[in-house]
């Protein structure tokens, strides 16, 4: 499917990458991308007045009744939000998850002033907001999920000015080829969905500068577990590590390895909304034990390091 001369423009500005995601955008097949752009094309024409990258990424200015409801309905068209919040113009997306949350545990252990930061598996962008208000020079993120990507162009769209800052593209880690290292990668949610989580890492590496530095965020387990069906009733996990494992791991590569926080998620994190009707962990949790999934293994913990590339 043809990409807007726009966001061509924007995505080609990144080299390798953007031209990367451009080929993927152009050749993907998805049956629900025309109804999703379409939503895209229905938001209303409204200029911001102030936006902010808070723990809510917010847009607002003058609208009316009439364009504020069509905004809401072309925004609940993108459904499920799995991060977040967003505020634009009144309407507020009330994600799956509190990622403002995760923010906080990241944001005083790593200085973003300056800096060039790939965000692998980044969802629809909301830290990459949270990023640039850090000071970070611009952020690219790479989802292959495509309605992650249209969710990034509906935000976007009312953060023109810095839209080109923080792009997400239509990519996977292992098919990012930059033209230059970064000085951060993070990959946060990612790593437990591989198969091969050295792979993931080895990826990682490729695509970092020497001295830069990675935030990995992860679910944890007391002892690494290889889940042969589900875990907390996703289908797709490959390894879920354990600190242990995850510290051996990052000799291959990166020193100064630090633990910055562990944290057991909470449903008051990580629940289902009207923005994202369908189930999330309070339905993954055994009713009897919360401290178990519903397959018996320990309820979510995650972790988050932060690792300095050799």
């Amino acid at each position: 499917m043809r990409l807007p001369e726009d966001l061509a423009a924007d995505w080609a500005a990144y080299g390798n990458v953007g031209a990367a995601a451009i080929t993927a955008w152009q050749n993907t097949s998805h049956g629900s991308l025309p109804g999703w752009l379409e939503a895209l094309e229905s938001m209303p024409r409204v200029m911001p007045r102030s936006v902010s990258f808070g723990d809510t990424v917010t847009a607002t200015g003058p609208i009316s009744d009439l364009e504020r409801d069509n905004l809401k309905v072309a925004l609940e068209r993108l459904i499920p939000w799995r991060k977040g919040p967003f505020a634009l113009f009144g309407v507020f997306v009330d994600s799956e998850w509190r990622s403002n949350r995760k923010w906080v545990r990241i944001a005083d252990a790593i200085d973003f002033r300056g800096k060039r930061v790939l965000d692998i598996g980044c969802g629809n962008g909301y830290y990459g907001w949270r990023m640039l208000a850090a000071g970070a020079e611009y952020v690219i993120g790479v989802d292959p999920t495509l309605l992650f990507v249209v969710q990034h162009l509906a935000v976007a769209r009312y953060l023109s000015e810095h839209r080109a800052k923080n792009v997400v593209l239509p990519l996977a880690a292992e098919t990012v080829i930059p033209d230059a290292p970064f000085d951060i990668v993070s990959s946060m949610g990612v790593i437990y969905h591989r198969r091969d989580p050295q792979a993931h890492l080895a990826d990682l590496v490729r695509c970092l500068a020497s001295g830069g530095e990675l935030i990995l965020e992860t679910l944890i387990a007391p002892e690494t577990l290889y889940p042969t069906d589900r875990y907390a009733n996703m289908r797709n996990i490959g390894c879920i590590p354990s600190i242990r494992d995850l510290e051996t791991w990052l000799t291959d590569g990166f020193e100064a390895v630090t633990i910055v926080d562990v944290t057991v998620t909470t449903t008051a994190e990580q629940r289902p909304t009207p923005w994202m009707p369908f189930h999330s962990l309070e339905h993954a949790l055994d009713e009897s034990d919360p401290k178990r999934t519903v397959e018996g293994y320990p309820a979510p913990e995650r972790a988050v390091i932060i690792a300095r590339r050799r």
